[in-house]
């Protein structure tokens, strides 16, 4: 074995017991790169930590005024400041990948009563202003916009699918895009 080949193998043999002695450590290693990539690549087209709090501010008014969506909020959110500081730590989690946000969307949303399509739609609708309202970069309204329709058609398709079992499936296939 030529000296080449010798030291190509040892370094294998080196990357191989460390990581059989330790497989976490590299998983964590490459989550915290993935992590860093994604947050740089938002960040790179304004999306960055200000935009997030100033898109949750902005979105939250106008449903806190919205006929349809306000009255539901209201009826669930009694410290406005908590849950927007939870949602732009949920908002950093899907953006950046930070990890930071623990909870359940998906149990908060089964719980209400009579949601359905229409209020997915008018949130998205919503959103997808706000973004337009915000807008400097197109390819941030488009990552944000895409990232939010896949939530709503998520969530849509939970409740629907806990209604009508495998006929929900595709509840979402209807919702507005950006």
């Amino acid at each position: 074995m030529g000296i080449q080949h010798t030291y190509l193998y040892e370094s294998l043999m080196t990357v191989s017991a460390s990581l059989a002695s330790n497989p976490d450590a590299d998983a964590r290693s490459y989550a915290e790169g993935r992590r860093a990539a994604k947050r740089a690549a938002a960040q790179e087209i304004g999306v960055d930590a200000g935009f997030i709090d100033h898109l949750v501010e902005a979105f939250y008014a106008k449903i806190r005024d919205d006929e349809m969506l306000g009255p539901i909020f209201a009826e669930r959110i009694t410290d406005w400041p908590m849950h927007l500081s939870r949602m732009k730590s949920f908002w950093r989690s899907i953006l950046h990948n930070s990890g930071e946000f623990s909870g359940n969307p998906m149990l908060k949303h089964l719980s209400i009563p009579d949601l359905e399509l229409a209020h997915f739609a008018h949130w998205l609708d919503l959103f997808y202003a706000t973004l337009r309202d915000l807008e400097e970069h197109p390819a941030a309204t488009a990552l944000v916009g895409r990232r939010a329709r896949m939530i709503a058609d998520s969530l849509l398709t939970a409740i629907e699918m806990r209604r009508s079992g495998l006929a929900g499936g595709r509840a979402g296939k209807d919702l507005p895009h950006v």
